[in-house]
């Protein structure tokens, strides 16, 4: 059995795309899922800002909230436009470099590199952190825990993007019917209290009040409060992920994640304000989120109360998907245009871009260590990337309805200016915000990351500028044949067929060997017998042996050696190095040989010139009797 199978599941052909292809429903899930869980932390990234005004503090979370509705909803009108004038998968990166040009598209590329790191490593944390509510004693492990959620993640993805989508339907749809549910019975509950509920289990007391209420303040929480944004661009990227018609599937999970995202902002954001839930400091004992005290208030910690946080853990920590959906597709793009490595454009047994995926499962664990798991220590370092992509997004689409002016193109030109306008006003306000906090290392990732895509980019320009060729093949310099070199270590079968193969390739074969060695003895004598006299029978040139001393015990330093001193005395010759190889019946038995004929090859290619071959002469253990 193939381990390889079991963990990520068989091969699919690529004429087998179609029945990968994923309708609105899958969709939700798939690109849904950090939108939908930002509804868990976003409210209380907003409130976590609020804690020095005590109780007082929770009074603006509803105009807060409404704010960032207003944007969501300014947004979606301007995300549906860029769906359906970008079928093949618009994003930031593509509108931009197509109506802005190559340095806009950069950036926006490098802002939602970064975004979608930060929303894989806040969605894990905020996961997390929810179980850390419900189970205190485990906040110790809070970082083992986010790494382990993430390699699961990664390997869904790495199953398929149909497969991800069937497996995290689950949880999502459970996730938002909780929600809706505590939100209803919340409803009811003030209305029939007559606007003064009270809490089915006691909440913790309010901080004592610290600080005035400010302009500045309520900006910074307005900034954090926008993370509740982030993800909304994900269906635009993958509009060729869904079935035809592709365009309208897409717009429709557009439409639901957003319309679901703005009822829970609303709702929780409203039974917040009434209940009078603060938010309490995250990272300290007696810590609980948002959603936590809700529910508990509403339902008491009954069973419902553990099926809805179970359901938001699942979810916080899934919402990862999001990121793992979009992040190897902007680089496949990116890819394309000679920016990123070509590898990354490349789809593995699943039809999924499976560098993409292991890169940023990488990224995020990385991102994760290093601030602790905590959610709130990511949060500033959030949402910038989003909000400066939105923005380019919609600047390059006024731009293109200005370019194709088709039939009410002035009415979609002013949804996506307002949409630009409006994006980038919160760009500046969440990086003044957030500045200080952490901010600026997102914005010194951006413009490295951009260095990076030039520097990748004039790498394979100059690489095609020196491999181009208009000369035609030199025929008449085919008659000279190269020098045939193979290394050897003692007299067997694996040698046998190394010396076998090197004369089909040429006359003159020099076999080398390095001593001292156990073998050095004996395989003078096995020379003499197993290959001299058989090739002089025939009338043949028998192949060089050479005896390599090597004091310290180095093996492949002088082989390279001897063969760079050969080509620089044979300027006009070409040197074959046939290598030898022993290939085992089973992968682990891999592990109980030497490989230095992997590491000879490596070397020569760093070291060698354009006139040292190498080639593998393989036996094969599992063929032999």
């Amino acid at each position: 059995m193939n381990i390889l199978d079991v963990v990520v599941g068989k091969p699919i052909k690529t004429s087998d795309e179609r029945a990968e292809q994923i309708g609105p429903a899958q969709g939700i899930p798939i690109f849904g899922l950090d939108g939908l869980s930002s509804a868990a932390y976003g409210p209380e990234a907003a409130l976590s800002l609020l804690i020095p005004l005590g109780l007082l503090g929770v009074r603006y979370i509803v105009p807060v909230s409404a704010a960032i509705i207003t944007l969501l909803v300014i947004v979606y009108f301007s995300y549906r436009q860029t769906i359906a004038a970008y079928p093949s998968g618009g994003g930031s990166y593509t509108v931009a470099r197509f109506n802005l040009g190559a340095p806009a598209g950069l950036l926006a590329a490098a802002a939602l590199l970064a975004d979608y790191i930060l929303t894989a490593a806040v969605g894990i944390s905020a996961g997390v952190g929810a179980l850390v509510s419900a189970v205190p004693s485990l906040l110790p492990h809070m970082v083992p825990l986010c790494v382990g959620i993430l390699i699961v993640i990664t390997i869904f993805n790495l199953r398929g993007v149909r497969e991800a989508g069937t497996v995290f339907a689950v949880p999502t749809y459970l996730f938002v019917g909780t929600l809706l549910i505590t939100i209803l019975a919340g409803v009811l509950r003030v209305l029939i209290s007559g606007g003064h509920p009270t809490p089915a289990v006691p909440l913790p007391p309010p901080p004592a009040i610290t600080e005035a209420v400010s302009y500045w303040l309520l900006l910074k929480v307005f900034a954090s409060g926008c993370t509740a944004l982030t993800g909304v661009e994900a269906v635009s990227n993958g509009v060729k992920a869904f079935r035809e018609p592709a365009v309208k599937n897409a717009q429709r999970s557009l439409t639901v994640i957003i319309f679901l995202l703005a009822v829970l902002l609303a709702g929780i954001s409203y039974l917040v304000k009434v209940y009078g839930i603060a938010a309490t400091d995250p990272g300290r004992p007696g810590y609980q989120s948002v959603l936590s005290m809700l529910t508990a208030a509403v339902f008491g910690k009954g069973i419902f109360y553990y099926l809805t946080i179970g359901s938001i853990l699942v979810v916080l920590s899934l919402s990862a998907n999001t990121a793992f959906a979009d992040f190897p597709r902007l680089c496949r793009a990116i890819a394309q245009n000679n920016y990123l490595p070509h590898v990354f454009g490349y789809r593995g047994r699943r039809l999924v871009y499976t560098y993409g995926i292991v890169v940023l499962a990488v990224l995020c664990s990385g991102v994760l260590v290093l601030f602790g798991g905590v959610t709130d220590r990511l949060i500033p370092l959030y949402a910038v990337g989003a909000f400066l992509a939105f923005t380019l997004s919609q600047a390059g689409m006024v731009m293109h309805w200005r370019k194709n002016r088709g039939p009410g193109w002035v009415k979609s030109a002013l949804v996506n200016g307002l949409g630009a306008l409006v994006t980038g006003t919160t760009t500046a306000v969440v990086l003044v915000a957030k500045f200080m906090e952490g901010a600026w290392i997102t914005l010194l990732f951006i413009p490295l990351t951009i260095v990076f895509f030039s520097m990748v980019r004039r790498h394979y320009h100059s690489v095609k500028v020196l491999t181009t060729c208009k000369l035609p093949v030199d025929a008449a310099g085919l008659g000279v044949h190269p020098i045939a070199v193979i290394t050897i270590d003692r007299w067997s079968n694996i040698t046998r067929q190394g010396i076998e193969f090197a004369a089909r390739l040429s006359p003159e074969v020099i076999a080398l060997h390095v001593e001292p060695n156990e073998h050095s003895e004996l395989l003078q004598d096995d020379w003499e017998q197993y290959v001299d006299r058989p090739f002089r029978a025939q009338g043949k040139q028998p192949p060089e042996l050479h005896i390599l001393p090597s004091p310290y015990r180095f093996v492949i330093i002088p082989v390279v050696q001897f063969i760079l001193d050969l080509s620089k005395k044979n300027p006009d010759r070409s040197i074959v190095v046939v290598i030898p190889e022993l290939v085992e019946d089973r992968w682990y038995e891999y592990f109980l040989h030497n490989q230095r004929g992997r590491l000879l090859e490596w070397v020569l290619l760093a070291r060698g010139n354009e006139r040292i071959f190498t080639v593998s002469a393989p036996w094969y253990v599992g063929h032999r009797t």
